[in-house]
């Protein structure tokens, strides 16, 4: 279950991401780089949750998905920044400590 809500959540981040630009997501300032945090925390969660890959590798594997991203955004009309990226990473890691903690105080109990 874990790997196809993580599948469904790698399809939405690049359905949002890599399409022309357009009016997405309020003109706040900041919000995009929110928008990268949440998505990519949400991204790490599941398979973190399950707790069978190393920690390490769930964060390293949302990371370059974000890197990868900012790659290709130029090829479809979009900019990349290495800000993105940055909150991609910070993201991805914040999901999958949080859920890291949380399963293992669930599961000690």
């Amino acid at each position: 279950m874990a790997f196809k809500l993580t599948l469904c959540i790698i399809l939405a981040i690049a359905a949002l991401t890599l399409t022309p630009p357009g009016a997405s997501g309020p003109g706040m300032p900041g919000f995009d780089k929110l928008a990268h945090f949440l998505a990519f925390a949400a991204l790490t969660m599941p398979m973190a949750y399950t707790r069978r890959f190393p920690m390490m590798w769930i964060v390293l594997a949302g990371a370059s998905y974000g890197g990868l991203i900012e790659l290709i955004q130029p090829y479809v009309g979009r900019g990349a920044e290495w800000g993105d990226w940055l909150a991609d990473g910070l993201g991805a890691f914040l999901g999958a400590w949080l859920v890291g903690r949380i399963s293992r105080r669930g599961r000690a109990g």
